[in-house]
């Protein structure tokens, strides 16, 4: 496995949603950009979905095993914070819900975020945890 070419992968995907957010509908560039979007996600779930599935199966096994484990373009963002250049965080209501038995009561979220690759699980609005990160 490419660590390298993932984090790049879904770098670029991470950057098409944020371009793609800041688009109106009715935008020229919106339906191009769009259809790049989801080359960009075809893509990533054909070179990479096996090895995603592993991993998020993996987190979900240990952090929430009651929780279905969802294709991963699905933990994907709808939207990137760049802080710097290429340093990706995300805001704490990004991701899918997940139940984490030891945190009953709290809205919980895993979502992947590139450079470096990891799953971070977002509790509430306040604490984000890193789950797992590529190696």
């Amino acid at each position: 496995m490419d660590v390298k070419v993932l984090d790049q992968a879904i770098q670029q995907i991470a950057l098409r949603r944020n371009e793609l957010k800041k688009l109106d509908y009715n935008n020229p560039k919106y339906d191009d950009l769009e259809e790049e979007l989801h080359d960009l996600e075809d893509s990533l779930h054909v070179k990479f979905g096996d090895y995603l599935e592993d991993v998020l199966q993996n987190v979900h096994d240990k952090y929430c095993p009651d929780t279905d484990v969802l294709f991963p373009i699905a933990y994907l963002a709808k939207s990137y914070i760049l802080k710097g250049q290429d340093e990706f965080s995300v805001a704490n209501n990004e991701g899918v819900f997940v139940e984490v038995d030891s945190i009953p009561g709290k809205d919980t979220r895993l979502v992947i975020v590139p450079n470096p690759i990891r799953v971070i699980l977002n509790v509430g609005k306040e604490q984000q945890q890193v789950v797992w990160t590529a190696k």
